[in-house]
């Protein structure tokens, strides 16, 4: 089916995710099959993330969620990371006005600090830009791992327990999501891998709980929106219990 064809039916159904989580994989993989440099992957897939972005933007969700770069792939070669930080800020540079043209607020998480100088200013810049923004929020996970998150919230929680500013009867489900870096986002509803690898790869391990999970076949830099469409389609044929008996 084509694009409007799969947006047809998505709005016939009715039924549409507020939060779509995406591990996007398959940018080497896509380079490699035509004989061609990493980085040319890595740019092909950035081409991807606007269509997506757009799509997310045409079925109305409320948060996308874009597994961008993990604390494991600082261990890369040093000249795919260069790359793949100067793609950073060429990205914000070239969309970070069309970004807020259409309301979308730009959230970066992950552990910042480790970022160089020029893609830290970068990141500053679109987050300060797009803060007001209501339309999508668009989270992109940068050094992100999910782990290192949740080993970061179970501090901040011991800090506050030894400071008195909480009290160990009120350390809750609630208490922990209110210190990851997703605080105030609703948790996926949808968890998408592309390339057709069937792994989690350490994101967002609190938050996809309950999410639907879907794999795609399809390598990261082939993505458009009726990949995204695809997806939501079958997100809405599920039948989701939450652990319930089925009636």
């Amino acid at each position: 089916m084509t694009a409007p064809e799969l947006l047809a039916k998505i709005r016939l159904n009715g039924v549409v995710p507020r939060h779509v989580a995406i591990i996007m994989d398959g940018n080497g993989r896509w380079a490699r099959e035509r004989m061609l440099p990493r980085p040319i992957g890595h740019r092909n897939g950035m081409k991807a993330v606007r269509e997506v972005v757009e799509g997310a933007l045409e079925v109305g969700l409320e948060a996308l969620s874009l597994f961008a770069f993990s604390q494991e792939n600082w261990q890369r070669p040093e000249g795919e990371v260069n790359a793949l930080m100067s793609l950073l800020e060429e990205y914000i540079q070239k969309e970070a006005d069309e970004l807020h043209r259409q309301g979308v607020k730009v959230q970066m998480l992950g552990d910042l600090s480790r970022l160089a100088s020029a893609a830290k200013a970068a990141v500053d810049r679109v987050v300060a830009q797009t803060a007001g923004n209501t339309k999508l929020t668009l989270n992109l996970f940068i050094s992100y791992g999910s782990r290192a998150e949740l080993t970061r919230a179970a501090r901040l929680i011991a800090e506050d327990v030894a400071a008195g500013r909480l009290a160990p009867e009120d350390v809750d489900e609630a208490a922990l999501s209110a210190r990851l870096y997703t605080q105030g986002c609703p948790d996926p509803d949808l968890l998408i891998r592309t390339s057709g690898e069937r792994r989690i790869s350490n994101f967002l391990l609190w938050q996809v709980a309950y999410a639907e999970l879907f794999i795609s076949p399809v390598l990261w830099p082939d993505w458009s929106r009726a990949n995204l469409y695809e997806a939501i389609v079958d997100f809405q044929q599920r039948d989701r219990r939450f652990g319930k008996v089925a009636v």
